[in-house]
């Protein structure tokens, strides 16, 4: 019998679908490629998917959790693990991810991105296309990173968003990660894109401060896409809104505890 599956399915669901007709089950454990949609918070994108899978296999529990934080305003590949997949979480958290970032040069925000308000301007004018050639070639290798204060980072055993959000100063200690790669895709100034090669724990946001820093200047980011973490790319990510009739679709194997 053929295997019937909706358009919009990668060709890795496809196969996931189709291949030896494999029965998924849940509870043993599944290992999901979601793009996470704009302004969802990635905990928000957990909750759909449990709250279907709940519903598909009539449970009221089941483990469901995710291989690495998304801010609200980033979108891009997302893994999500259930049942007993979610013990390979942290593998797949130091996979290497590839982010697209847009950046406006000559203009900062104390959250280094769009959540907040443009809090100081900086001169462009000396900056061009060669210059940020040049200065992006210092961000590859081994860089030490402070991350944002608008971060899931920990201090005193409170997050920092949560003190940031408060007003409350927040000192965070640099972290040593490794930037694998950095092109330059477009540079419309002042407005430049980038594409971003690099290890576990990267903010995207905090390179982005940083690179405006370097070009005597100010950034923050626009726009951010993970088009890929590891061997998942972007393509072979379902949308949220399809997984309801993609788990339809799906041949699942029910075990009882």
């Amino acid at each position: 019998m053929a295997c019937i599956v909706p358009s919009w399915v990668s060709s890795r669901l496809l196969q996931a679908c189709c291949h030896k007709h494999k029965r998924m089950n849940f509870k043993e454990g599944e290992v999901l490629y979601f793009n996470k949609p704009l302004r969802w918070t990635s905990f928000a994108l957990v909750n759909k998917v449990r709250y279907h899978i709940s519903r598909k296999l009539g449970v009221k529990k089941i483990k469901v959790g995710h291989a690495g934080t998304l801010d609200p305003l980033a979108t891009g590949v997302m893994i999500i693990c259930t049942g007993k997949a979610t013990k390979r979480i942290e593998k797949f958290q130091y996979h290497t991810k590839e982010y697209i970032a847009t950046l406006q040069l000559g203009a900062t925000t104390p959250s280094y991105d769009l959540e907040k308000e443009i809090d100081a301007t900086y001169p462009t004018e000396h900056i061009t296309r060669q210059l940020v050639e040049d200065t992006l070639k210092n961000f590859v290798g081994t860089i030490e990173q402070i991350p944002p204060a608008f971060s899931a980072c920990k201090v005193d055993g409170k997050r920092a968003y949560d003190l940031a959000r408060k007003g409350d100063e927040v000192e965070l200690k640099p972290k040593t990660l490794v930037i694998d790669e950095i092109e330059l895709l477009e540079c419309n100034l002042p407005e430049i894109k980038i594409r971003v090669v690099c290890s576990k724990g990267t903010y995207i946001r905090a390179l982005a401060r940083d690179i405006g820093e370097a070009l005597n200047s100010g950034a923050h980011l626009t726009g951010l896409i993970r088009t890929r973490v590891g061997d998942v790319r972007l393509e072979d990510c379902m949308q949220v809104d399809d997984f309801e009739a993609w788990l339809d679709q799906q041949d699942i194997e029910i075990t009882n505890d």
